[in-house]
């Protein structure tokens, strides 16, 4: 009986998470602030701990995920009509350097370790940090950076050139599968990938790791590595 008691309230708990990310919004999922980390990660334990109470009363855990989760929505509310209650729950922007200065007060305040800085720069693409100008901390944890004039890539505005606009890629194989859905909304059939995989010297498709068809209906492939490099020269 306990079994089946459980499996309705695990149910029952999944409704009402799904109903309560509604209100909340999808920024609960894509920009998550510290404090809708916080209110994600309770409303989750309270949901956990809804299903599987045997002995106390269910509504008293269902109770206040409506309360935390209706919370966070009046929250998000006065956050969208208030520069300073957004401040105060989302956070600041805090610029971490700015034109070859590093601010090691505000690193302090971002509770931001240099290395930790460096090794966000390399994700961003910038490996030598005298490209950059100015790098700000956001509020949602991640680092923009502003390079240098010189380091800013050239684009066909500032050439005065018109080009046609690309299709985005479409992935074709994954970790050695092909996506059937993906091949058929391409165009292409398993003749054109098998005459693909030839061209580029790949035997079987498990041998592929990722391929993509790209805008020129050529399929771009990474083939399975084995080897890796021996030495992490960032730390």
């Amino acid at each position: 009986m306990d079994y089946l008691r459980i499996f309705y309230m695990s149910i029952g708990s999944l409704i009402v998470l799904l109903l309560l990310s509604k209100l909340m919004g999808n920024k609960q999922m894509s920009e998550l602030s510290l404090f809708d980390y916080i209110i994600g990660i309770t409303i989750g334990s309270i949901a956990a701990e809804m299903a599987t109470c045997l002995e106390s009363n269910f509504l008293q855990p269902l109770l206040a995920m409506v309360i935390y989760g209706v919370a966070a929505a009046c929250i998000s509310i006065l956050c969208n009509k208030s520069i300073k209650t957004r401040r105060f729950f989302d956070g600041r922007s805090i610029i971490l350097m700015d034109k070859g200065k590093l601010y090691e007060k505000n690193f302090k305040t971002a509770k931001l370790d240099l290395n930790e800085f460096l090794s966000q720069c390399r994700v961003c693409g910038y490996f030598n940090i005298a490209d950059i100008q100015t790098a700000v901390f956001e509020a949602n944890g991640k680092l923009s950076i502003l390079p240098k004039s010189a380091k800013r890539p050239v684009t066909t505005g500032d050439m005065n050139m018109t080009l046609q606009d690309e299709n985005p890629f479409a992935s074709i194989i994954i970790d050695g599968k092909i996506l059937e859905r993906n091949l058929r909304n391409s165009g292409k059939d398993m003749a054109w990938v098998d005459h693909q995989l030839e061209l580029q010297n790949a035997k079987t498709v498990e041998d592929v790791f990722y391929a993509a068809c790209d805008g020129a209906d050529q399929m771009i492939i990474f083939k399975r590595e084995e080897c890796k490099p021996d030495d992490d020269i960032f730390q």
